[in-house]
């Protein structure tokens, strides 16, 4: 019987690429969403998230915290910004 492996180099080759965009400052710092305020677009929005119309999201992250407005009404989960203090 062979033995199944379950971690093998090949199934990891795929993450070296974001973290050479992030070691070299492409990406920026990641953000994760920490907070966020919304208008509801329907009777149900509490339960459905598609009838929400967010009008703040903030992020926190290893370099603090970034709070947008959004223009399109949606928040990601995820923001990468430059670094304060980074040139742009």
């Amino acid at each position: 019987m062979k033995k199944v492996r379950f971690f093998r180099a090949g199934y990891f080759v795929w993450v070296l690429a974001p973290l050479a965009l992030f070691a070299s400052g492409g990406l920026g710092d990641p953000h994760v969403i920490w907070s966020y305020e919304w208008r509801a677009l329907g009777t149900n929005a509490r339960q459905d998230w598609s009838q929400r119309y967010y009008t703040r999201c903030t992020y926190i992250g290893r370099s603090g915290t970034l709070t947008e407005y959004p223009d399109n009404g949606k928040c990601g989960w995820i923001r990468f910004a430059p670094a304060r203090g980074a040139a742009r």
